[in-house]
């Protein structure tokens, strides 16, 4: 415990006072002592006469002055000494209470000082505990910390487990895409969809035993957002949609300025001469039924028996501008696609130069492959059985809005959607990797299209406006009641003029005995009694 600083001033003050009284003791004694003195030499002077003459000596007059000076000296060293006096009274009554404060201050320094010992003695008792305490907790940490990298090694052995598990799954599902098998998909789907949930569980597990423990990340969150991630799926989707219609309005805008200046067009100058100019505006002529009906079929169906011409004629160029032998490239075409065809035709049909409609019957036979069932056999749905109502409407309802999109446009925003897995299976299905690879030097559509693009060619944009009318010719087979009845002619029939129509025009009329070489595109039968007839080339009976 510190002495205070008032006291240690007040008890120096006390010291001054002491030494300055000495000082003027000392100082008044030796006055004391010359007054004395003087006052023995002064008596000897008088002692010379009793009577002290009327006129002094120069001698005494200067001693009585002395003398007087000398007394007025110790009147003057009297009043200091009484207030120097007075002063030292006055400061030891004040200083009287510090001092004995000061006494009381080291008491208590001595008390605090007892004190301060026994807190350090107690201190040291008490951290000796929590020394003890704390190599325990550090022992219990530890041990804990052992515990969670178990649980971490073991979490992480389940998680190579279910990542091997998938792998598994997928190959499988892979192997039942080629070749297709629905029951094979089916299961492969579901255990694939089954080792993801596994493997999305042990991720909720290790954030919320080892994450969310350490950051204070709540329960509560993580499920809400594992709720919310549906939607937002759905609102991704929802997007996608909202631009596919922004997409379609964009387009339905350019073709009624098309139209527009189409009308103004050929009113002053006549016909178009362009036949693509002329398909564009054919497929914008006209507003959409509000219903199907059988004559909305049969106008789709020309535009399929259009677009499929105008595909094979660039498919045909293509091969002239890659020097193939035509002849040989027609009798191989022949031989895989009609079997039953007659064996003298295709020298007939190569010297007349109708090679075209070798590869139309190619192309139609090919992409016409499964027109019967709901979805080309890309998959197992029954949709068309289980609720053929709303089947019907969903399939008018998308016909509508498909009819006036561009096909490439649509799948640039939804690649993989039905449509789009219907044109990259057709297309692999017609054009075979030599055949692109003879015609383009190399495969790199083929290589888009397995990857689930759509390459934006000349080539491959012609192929998607075919493939766009058969697939709208599709949707409104399935949206009319009775849906329309699907033949074709084969090679060796005789010709039936109610059912079939020649590609080649005879001068005068079908000669007698003329039988079918070869089908050209398929007929229909609608619930309405009208047929449209299918293409047949004719050759004469061997």
């Amino acid at each position: 415990m510190e002495i205070p600083t008032f006291l240690c001033i007040q008890m120096d003050k006390l010291h001054l006072g002491r030494s300055r009284q000495k000082k003027a003791d000392r100082r008044n004694t030796e006055k004391e002592i010359k007054y004395q003195q003087l006052l023995h030499a002064i008596p000897f002077y008088r002692k010379s006469t009793d009577n002290p003459p009327r006129f002094s000596l120069r001698s005494e007059h200067k001693l009585r002055n002395e003398e007087i000076k000398v007394k007025k000296k110790l009147e003057m060293a009297t009043r200091v000494s009484n207030f120097s006096d007075l002063i030292q009274r006055v400061t030891a009554s004040c200083l009287l209470y510090p001092l004995s404060r000061g006494r009381d201050a080291r008491e208590d320094l001595e008390d605090r000082t007892e004190y301060e010992d026994a807190e350090v003695q107690q201190f040291g008792e008490e951290y000796g505990d929590e020394e003890e305490e704390y190599k325990v907790w550090e022992e219990k940490k530890k041990l804990v910390s052992v515990e969670k990298v178990r649980e971490m090694e073991v979490l992480m052995g389940e998680v190579f487990e279910v990542v091997s598990a998938v792998k598994r799954a997928y190959v499988g599902l892979q192997e039942a895409h080629c070749p297709w098998d629905s029951e094979k998909m089916s299961a492969a789907d579901i255990a694939v969809v089954t080792e993801l949930r596994r493997l999305v569980s042990l991720k909720d597990k290790f954030r919320r035993r080892f994450i969310g423990a350490g950051k204070g990340e709540s329960l509560g969150l993580v499920s809400l957002r594992d709720a919310v991630a549906p939607y937002e799926a759905a609102i991704d989707e929802l997007k996608k949609e909202v631009k596919a219609k922004e997409v379609e309005v964009e387009n339905l805008k350019e073709k009624l300025h098309n139209v527009t200046t189409t009308s103004t067009y050929s009113g002053k100058k006549g016909r178009f001469h362009s036949f693509h100019s002329k398909r564009k505006v054919s497929c914008c002529q006209g507003q959409v039924a509000e219903t199907p009906a059988p004559e909305l079929f049969e106008e789709t169906m020309n535009q399929v028996k259009e677009t499929c011409k105008s595909f094979t004629a660039l498919l045909l160029s293509f091969m002239r501008s890659a020097h193939w032998d035509i002849a040989a490239a027609v009798r191989s075409i022949e031989a895989a696609t009609n079997p039953n065809a007659i064996e003298d035709r295709t020298s007939a049909i190569v010297g007349a130069h109708h090679a075209k409609y070798v590869l139309e019957s190619y192309v139609c036979r090919k992409i016409f492959h499964g027109f019967d069932n709901e979805t080309f056999y890309m998959d197992g749905s029954l949709s068309s059985l289980l609720n053929p109502e709303q089947f019907r409407r969903d399939c008018f309802s998308q016909f509508r809005d498909m009819k006036a999109m561009d096909p490439a446009e649509l799948l640039g925003i939804l690649p993989t959607c039905q449509f789009g897995k219907f044109c990259s299976k057709k297309y692999l299905s017609i054009v075979h990797s030599k055949m692109e690879e003879s015609l383009f030097g190399d495969l790199e559509q083929r290589r888009l299209i397995m990857a689930g693009n759509h390459p934006r060619t000349e080539f491959y944009g012609e192929f998607l406006s075919l493939a766009k009318a058969v697939w709208l010719l599709h949707l409104l087979a399935f949206a009319l009641k009775p849906a329309p009845c699907h033949f074709q002619a084969t090679g060796g029939t005789e010709f039936h003029p109610q059912y079939m129509e020649s590609v080649i025009k005879f001068s005068g009329g079908v000669p007698v005995g003329s039988v079918v070489g070869f089908p050209v595109s398929p007929g229909f039968e609608l619930g309405n009694g009208s047929v449209i007839k299918a293409r047949v080339y004719l050759v004469q009976r061997a």
